[in-house]
């Protein structure tokens, strides 16, 4: 095995929670959907396509949810995957409902969750899922009933590890106070670092840190801009720099880059074989 075969190798490895072991350039499943993370995509075999091309390159994380969709991206994982290879990592998360394209919902009674976590594990085509997410805290349920359903459903074998979604620094303290909790998955990017806390936390504590919308570049990748000069010093586009950066930024880093193209991904995945000077890092950390 090599970095030519397998190009997210590039990238290192994390170990979450002390026992999966993954490269630290996964992949995204929310945009294998149709328009607004709804309904069923428009080209079905070609996210087929992306998602056995993604396991090919060396990706060993697949970050889903039952929101998307709803279920649509679950089933075409179980699709394109089952059996899954060994060392196959799915993440999945609850805690959103959808009333239509684009509308979000927190919904995180005990009982909702337990439902979802079943459903995800048929649809998956899984005895146990390995990292099962909070995808948001619902502010009119108690935070012990949500995380204590987790536990619960941690103790019957139906999920190993939990994780938390858009969170900050107090609520995950709050959480690590009800469970084990081995990642957060919160908005993180080169040009949107408002969860900077968030990730330094997760660094002191080594928890899994999964950016979401991790290749957002903003004004940085504008022409002649430190991204895009720098992406063009290195023959690759701003993106691939984002992400790049993202991987050199810390080692409980986890960027999940989603598409619904073959090619898009073989670019995203290409990322993890890019380095970072010391200046180029730094120059891109003082742009924002």
């Amino acid at each position: 095995m090599t970095t030519q075969t397998l190009p997210a190798a590039a990238a290192g490895r994390f170990t979450i929670g002390g026992d999966l072991d993954v490269a630290r350039l996964g992949y995204g499943a929310m945009q294998l959907t149709g328009p607004g993370i709804w309904g069923d995509p428009a080209d079905p075999d070609e996210a087929v396509r992306v998602l056995r091309r993604a396991v090919e390159l060396g990706v060993d994380l697949i970050d889903t949810a039952d929101s998307y969709g709803p279920f649509v991206s679950e089933l075409l994982i179980k699709k394109a995957l089952h059996p899954y290879p060994d060392g196959l990592v799915i993440a999945t998360k609850a805690g959103l409902t959808r009333a239509g394209p684009d509308d979000w919902r927190p919904l995180a009674r005990p009982e909702y969750l337990r439902q979802q976590c079943e459903l995800s594990l048929r649809h998956l085509g899984l005895e146990r899922i390995d990292l099962y997410q909070l995808h948001r805290i619902d502010a009119k349920v108690p935070l012990e009933d949500q995380v204590g359903e987790l536990v619960l459903l941690q103790q019957e074998g139906k999920i190993r590890h939990i994780g938390l979604s858009e969170v900050s620094v107090e609520q995950i303290e709050q959480c690590r106070r009800l469970a084990t909790i081995v990642s957060v998955q919160n908005l993180y990017n080169i040009a949107n670092r408002s969860a900077e806390d968030v990730l330094s936390h997760c660094e002191k504590e080594n928890l899994g840190f999964i950016p979401w919308f991790p290749i957002a570049t903003g004004e940085l990748a504008r022409p002649g801009g430190p991204l895009a000069t720098a992406a063009e010093q290195h023959g690759a586009s701003p993106a691939q720099l984002a992400l790049a950066w993202l991987l050199r930024r810390s080692p409980v880093m986890l960027p999940i880059p989603g598409t619904s193209r073959v090619s898009h991904l073989e670019e995203n995945v290409a990322a993890a074989e890019i380095r970072l000077t010391d200046e180029e890092f730094q120059a891109l950390a003082d742009a924002v």
